[in-house]
C-alpha cells in the first residue's frame, strides 16, 4: 500500500501513549509503558509501523507519563517514510482531552483523524472505518473486536445496520468490544466538549451513539493489549508470530 493511497491521504493519527500503566510499571520502571521493549523495539513503535503499512504517515503520539523517553526514541523518527511528533500533556486531559491536546484546529475540514491507544494493537485493516467516517454516513467510526467471551471487557450493543447504540458493562459470554480505534470527522473534533478530564466512553460516544452517528466495524483480527503482566509477557511472541503485518505490500 503506497504513501500516496488516495484512501487515507487526509488521515491523521494520535495514538495515546500518555497512561501510567499502573498493573505493569513494577516491570517497566524507567519507561512508559508504550514503550516496553518488544523484539528489539518499542511496542507504540510496532503500532506505528503496521498502521504505516495501511498507508498512514502522519503520527502524533499523546504522552504523559516519561513523555521525555518517548520524543527521544522517535526524534530519530525510526520508521522510514512516516513523520512521528510528540505532544505531552502536562497535567491529565482524560483519553480524549489528550486526543485534542494533539489536534490541529486548523485543519482542512476533510481532515480524517484516526486514534488508536498506545498499549494495544489489533491486527484489522483500518481503511473500511475510514471509508464509513468519509462517506459521510457517521461522525465518527470504531473497530469492534468480535470475541467469544467478553467478560474481562465492556461490549459494544451494535444495530443490525452497523450502528453503535450504546457501551455495555461488562457481562459474560460472546460480544464484540471495543478495539480501541476510532475514526473521527473533523467537524466532530470541533464539537467535542470543552471539559478535561475527556473521556472517550463516558463523554465523547454517548451523545453521538444517541443521535445515530457512530458507525462499528466489526473484526475478527489478533489482538494484544499490553496493560497486565500476564499480557505483556506474551507480546514477544504475538509480534514475533505476526511479523507479515508489518511488511509492505
Amino acid at each position: 500500500m503506497g504513501m500516496s493511497d488516495p484512501d487515507v491521504g487526509n488521515v491523521r493519527v494520535v495514538l495515546l501513549a500518555g497512561g501510567f500503566g499502573t498493573r505493569v510499571r513494577h516491570l517497566l520502571p524507567d519507561v512508559p509503558k508504550p514503550m516496553a521493549a518488544v523484539c528489539g523495539r518499542p511496542f507504540v513503535e510496532w503500532i506505528v509501523r503496521f498502521f504505516h503499512r495501511h498507508g498512514l504517515a502522519d503520527f502524533t503520539l499523546s504522552t504523559g507519563h516519561l513523555a521525555e523517553v518517548v520524543a527521544a526514541h522517535f526524534a530519530g523518527q525510526p520508521v522510514a517514510g512516516a513523520t512521528v511528533r510528540c505532544c505531552a500533556e502536562t497535567t491529565p486531559l482524560g483519553t480524549a482531552g489528550g486526543f485534542l491536546n494533539c489536534v490541529d484546529p486548523q485543519a482542512q475540514d476533510d481532515t480524517l483523524w484516526l486514534v488508536a491507544n498506545g498499549d494495544s494493537l489489533v491486527f484489522a485493516d483500518p481503511r473500511p472505518a475510514v471509508t464509513m467516517v468519509r462517506s459521510g454516513r457517521a461522525d465518527a467510526a470504531l473497530l469492534g473486536l468480535a470475541l467469544p467471551d467478553v467478560s474481562r471487557y465492556g461490549s459494544l450493543d451494535i444495530a443490525d445496520d452497523g450502528t453503535l447504540r450504546a457501551f455495555r458493562e461488562k457481562r459474560p459470554g460472546a460480544g464484540v468490544i471495543n478495539a480501541g480505534v476510532y475514526v473521527f470527522s473533523q467537524a466532530a473534533v470541533r464539537r467535542m466538549p470543552p471539559q478535561r478530564p475527556l473521556s472517550f466512553e463516558f463523554d465523547v460516544f454517548p451523545p453521538l451513539a444517541a443521535a445515530g452517528r457512530v458507525a462499528a466495524h466489526t473484526v475478527a483480527a489478533p489482538f494484544l493489549d499490553i496493560g497486565t503482566p500476564e499480557t505483556l509477557a506474551v507480546a514477544e511472541d504475538f509480534i514475533a508470530r505476526n511479523r507479515a503485518q508489518f511488511q509492505c505490500a
